[in-house]
């Protein structure tokens, strides 16, 4: 057996994540490691329980329905002789990201970067980022090379 025994991998549908994810299954095939696809659902929060929403409840059911059927049909499309498990949680994603890596016993976190630098960066800060410093192991931050940094 390998190093890593399980890898976690954030997707959030990006270029970048894509990139992570294909390159963990490679590293999971090459380790003969469990491969964990996480996407992390960020329903909107509102100021106050008084605020209204703008959308229906129903609409963001929809939403997750469709990050559901997304990631398994990511896991599906991966030709790894490992096991592929798929979660979909709900909150924020840099503490959802390392607080699953840590119950599920991963060695690895593998996500994607947008590459945000300067004034972005400041403004929007970086979930790899945040998720660096808070992750019980190792993170590997892949930043595809066809997709463009903002």
């Amino acid at each position: 057996m390998g190093v890593f025994r399980k890898i976690l991998v954030a997707i959030d549908f990006s270029e970048h994540s894509e990139a992570a994810l294909q390159l963990a299954a490679k590293l999971a095939t090459d380790q003969k490691a469990e491969l964990h696809l996480l996407h992390v659902h960020h329903p909107p929060m509102y100021l106050t329980p008084m605020d209204p929403p703008t959308v229906p409840t129903g609409y963001w059911l929809d939403v997750r329905a469709a990050a559901e059927r997304a990631i398994a049909d990511k896991a599906a499309s991966l030709d790894v002789p490992v096991p592929v498990q798929c979660d979909l949680v709900e909150g924020s994603p840099d503490h959802e990201i390392a607080h699953f890596a840590a119950e599920a016993g991963a060695d690895l976190i593998m996500m994607g970067t947008r590459g945000h630098s300067g004034l972005s960066h400041v403004l929007l800060g970086s979930v790899a980022e945040r998720t660096l410093r808070h992750a019980p192991c190792p993170v590997l931050v892949v930043r595809s090379d066809d997709a463009t940094a903002n």
